[in-house]
């Protein structure tokens, strides 16, 4: 594949920045100029070699609305609509309906869509926008994101402002074919405190890809609670890389549920670079039909006393393959860190396959580290227990995977969210 064979080029990338700062334009640029000579990502024990990552690059334009009941059924229950407190809506690219509480704007709190950040607020995109966390030129995907972006959100938090209401960002996919670059970066700055959770929700029949990136940074003395609920359809393949830069005595929790029905690969990487750091990452999946997925998540201690945490459920059912990668890494000069990390996957039928790799690497010596892995099928004596007391088979199996997949399940914070994921899950576990 090269840069003369995509369905873009230049003029393309220049009408997609039309109004922006000239450094985003530049910045675009340069990377569709480098993608060509960087490679794919290499996902462990995953071929993506005939994946379609590209797309067309064009999306169809939705129209914004006024309120949440302008939107779809399926969307509009994830919100309290009575409350519409800090919500960004978005549809295929185009900004449907911002709305930012009286409490956030009085104390400063920045939260728009990605393009109206570069415009407004153009001095701190630019300070952060793929500088401290994920890099143009990392691989060919994150050149082509870097050159394509055409949505997303921004989140700005004040030094020591906490933000007790969650913000919520809500990504639709509502139109025939999807190529959803999606930028999301969230700022907490100087002993701050906020809430961000995401969604992403596609039509069934769509197709397309889905490039996705989101960066977070937490500074010094910090707390970030990131949550997301993907759910992109059969026909869109996904990259999606979540990253985490967290300061010193700052905490960065991530819950995420990746319920994608297509060929998925999830990166999720949290640097603890200060002392005192702390990442904590939750995530949920289920594998249905015969879809590919591959998920890497690593905590890579640079600060001393630094603490990560890994906690990874997965259910595979049908003929579902995913690859679970859990790494925890302590460089050399975090002394006294500690990283721990547990992967269960749990396999619905013959002919499903789960790989759970458990990695530690290390290059210090006054440490902690511990893992654990397991891959296996549902526990017949937990089944036992509750067919014996009355409880029908199915019933019973369907109570296990819940019980399961509870633990990250039971850490988002918005209880729209949370049932959609219920929801989801029974869906796909039926």
């Amino acid at each position: 594949m090269t840069i003369g064979t995509l369905p873009f080029d230049q003029d393309y990338v220049r009408q997609l920045a039309s109004g922006e700062p000239a450094w985003l334009t530049e910045l675009r640029l340069q990377a569709l100029a480098k993608a060509d000579a960087l490679p794919m990502p290499k996902p462990d024990k995953t071929k993506i070699g005939k994946w379609d990552f590209i797309g067309t690059g064009r999306t169809a334009k939705q129209e914004a609305v006024s309120s949440l009941e302008e939107l779809p059924e399926d969307v509009k229950k994830l919100f309290n609509t009575e409350e519409e407190k800090n919500v960004l809506v978005q549809r295929s690219g185009t900004p449907a309906l911002v709305v930012l509480s009286e409490e956030a704007k009085a104390k400063g709190v920045i939260f728009t869509d990605i393009v109206t950040a570069a415009r407004e607020h153009s001095d701190l995109v630019q300070k952060y926008l793929m500088t401290k966390g994920v890099k143009i030129d990392e691989h060919r995907l994150t050149a082509l994101h870097a050159a394509l972006i055409n949505g997303g959100a921004f989140v700005y938090v004040p030094k020591n402002v906490v933000l007790e209401t969650p913000l919520q960002a809500v990504f639709v996919v509502d139109s025939e074919e999807a190529n959803v670059y999606n930028h999301v970066l969230v700022v907490a700055d100087e002993n701050s405190s906020v809430t961000y959770v995401e969604n992403y929700v596609a039509n069934e029949n769509t197709t397309g890809v889905a490039n996705i990136i989101a960066e977070v940074i937490a500074e010094q003395g910090a707390l970030v609670k990131f949550g997301a609920v993907d759910l992109l359809s059969k026909g869109i393949t996904t990259y999606v890389n979540r990253r985490g830069t967290v300061g010193r005595d700052a905490r960065l929790e991530w819950a995420l549920g990746l319920m994608n029905d297509g060929n998925t690969i999830s990166e999720n990487i949290t640097n603890l670079m200060g002392d005192g750091s702390v990442g904590d990452t939750k995530t949920v999946t289920v594998g249905r039909g015969e879809q590919i997925q591959n998920f890497t998540t690593s905590v890579v201690h640079f600060g001393k006393n630094s603490a990560g945490n890994i906690l990874k459920h997965g259910v595979q059912k049908d003929a579902a393959t995913s690859v679970f990668n859990g790494i925890g890494k302590i460089e050399h000069g975090a002394s006294k860190s500690d990283a721990q990390q547990t992967s269960r996957v749990l396999m619905l039928s013959e002919k499903a396959r789960g790989d759970a790799n458990p990695i530690l690497l290390i290059d210090e010596d006054d440490v902690m580290a511990g893992h654990a892995a397991s891959v296996g099928r549902v526990d017949p004596l937990q089944l036992y227990y509750l067919m014996s007391r009355g409880i029908p088979k199915k019933e019973a199996e369907r109570l296990v995977i819940h019980g399961f997949l509870g633990p990250v399940v039971n850490e988002l914070p918005i209880e729209g969210v949370k049932a959609q994921l219920v929801e989801v899950i029974e869906r796909k576990v039926r």
